[in-house]
């Protein structure tokens, strides 16, 4: 037990001797590493002002412009599609109709607990899917 304690000592203190001899004052230079880019004007993309009088882009524009980029515009609805869109009155929907079905103020009728079981329904391919009533 002894010459254990010696042994991890002597480890100890050949291994903490290491940074002894070593400076301490002497902090590393992180810029040593690489070099730094030079600074660059930018260039001059001779942007003119607007002209007072001229229709500026809105916020609609902009938004629209920015879907279109992102997802390539509307997507062509077929015959059958839009004939049940438009039976479905999707054009006398009130804007905002999302915003408002959170609402705590929202009417709502109670369908009982048939949503709540379809909704709590576990997940599968649906050839084999049912949903029981409690009653």
């Amino acid at each position: 037990m002894r010459k254990a304690v010696i042994l991890l000592t002597v480890v100890a203190l050949g291994l903490g001797g290491c940074a002894i001899g070593k400076s301490r004052g002497k902090a590393l230079d992180e810029f040593a590493v690489a070099r730094n880019a030079p600074l660059v004007i930018p260039p001059d993309y001779t942007l003119t002002p607007p002209v007072a009088g001229t229709i500026g882009i809105s916020a609609t524009d902009a938004q629209s412009q920015a879907i279109d980029a992102l997802f390539g515009g509307p997507a062509p609805r077929s015959l059958t599609e839009s004939s049940i869109l438009d039976s479905a009155g999707r054009d006398r929907a009130p804007i905002g109709a999302r915003s408002t079905a959170g609402d705590p103020a929202t009417r709502v009728v109670d369908k009982g607990a048939a949503t709540p079981a379809i909704i709590a329904a576990p997940a599968g391919n649906g050839q084999d899917a049912s949903a029981a009533i409690p009653k």
